[in-house]
């Protein structure tokens, strides 16, 4: 590093969430910082859940190490000084907090999402919604988010470590496995009926993948997170001293 990494993470963190606030605020109002927590509801629905991305990282595990630790400190720093609300829910990942938000409040307000995850494309089905790539730089969209959920069920998504629905359950973090391949035909056959040998994996894709299947008590905890007031101590200004944010300061 040329320089200290956490202070260059930090930069980038806070600078992203000016962007943002400033490209999107005045038509989308308030900036939501949705995080993640260590442990996933979906793992009680399949073990395997993410396991993949931990035996990717073991090769530079220490690069790994630093990266997290930068992030978690920074979220944690983030939430104590900048008056955003943001939001982490015990056995919650961001996806299920921003899926359950923008559903809940698409009624009575415009919503824009802001990641990379190509998941959310389910989300634009819903009037009212819309994505940004940060990637990309620029919207997203999707000509038909209901054929776009149930492929991604029926193939599965590696980057979580979930097969597609033809292959044994630990396909990723075995490595004498392979996927089976599904053909456009098959997938076409598959849009008319799931056999019976495959109908358990479609389920437990479809629990896993598709954002309306989040457990109603995980639901109601992010609802009332939300609705709980910012409390802004106008920590703002001094950890910005503190930290030498001068770049951001103005």
């Amino acid at each position: 590093y040329n320089e200290d990494p956490m202070s260059l993470i930090r930069h980038i963190t806070l600078n992203t969430y000016r962007f943002i606030k400033e490209k999107f605020g005045k038509e989308y109002g308030d900036l939501i910082i949705c995080q993640d927590s260590n442990n996933y509801w979906r793992r009680d629905v399949f073990p395997h859940y993410k396991a993949n991305r931990k035996k990717a990282q073991q090769d530079n595990q220490e690069y790994w190490d630093i990266i997290f630790s930068c992030m978690k400190k920074i979220r944690e720093e983030v939430a104590e000084n900048i008056p955003y609300k943001n939001i982490k829910i015990d056995r919650c990942e961001a996806d299920d907090i921003i899926s359950v938000l923008a559903r809940e409040y698409r009624h009575t307000e415009k919503i824009l999402i802001v990641s990379n995850d190509k998941d959310f494309q389910q989300l634009l089905y819903y009037p009212n919604i819309s994505i940004y790539s940060p990637q990309k730089k620029s919207m997203v969209s999707c000509k038909d988010p209901t054929q776009f959920v149930f492929e991604q069920i029926v193939r599965g998504d590696s980057g979580d470590g979930i097969p597609n629905i033809l292959s044994d359950a630990d396909t990723f973090i075995d490595d004498n496995k392979r996927q089976k391949p599904i053909t456009a035909k098959r997938l076409a056959d598959f849009s008319v009926n799931i056999p019976a040998e495959c109908q358990d994996a479609f389920n437990r894709n479809k629990t896993l993948i598709d954002l309306h299947y989040i457990p109603e008590e995980y639901a109601n905890n992010i609802i009332s997170e939300y609705n709980k007031p910012v409390i802004n101590n106008h920590k703002m200004f001094n950890y910005f001293v503190e930290h030498k944010l001068n770049n951001l300061m103005k």
